[in-house]
């Protein structure tokens, strides 16, 4: 089983189709299963945010 680590939230948006009648509408974050190396070498399944996977990569 994978640990949700991402801080990020839903975020709350506006739906506007052709009538333009305002509705919420909930933006979910875009979580992916990815394996991740900890300190003692050790492989760790992590959902991340694909921003913070994408940050992660440049990073390393």
């Amino acid at each position: 089983m994978a640990k949700n680590i991402s801080s990020k939230k839903t975020n709350s948006a506006n739906n506007r189709p052709n009538c333009l009648k305002v509705t919420k509408k909930a933006q979910k974050v875009n979580l992916q299963q990815v394996k991740v190396k900890d300190k003692n070498g050790n492989v760790i399944k992590v959902r991340l945010s694909a921003r913070e996977i994408r940050a992660l990569k440049n990073a390393a």
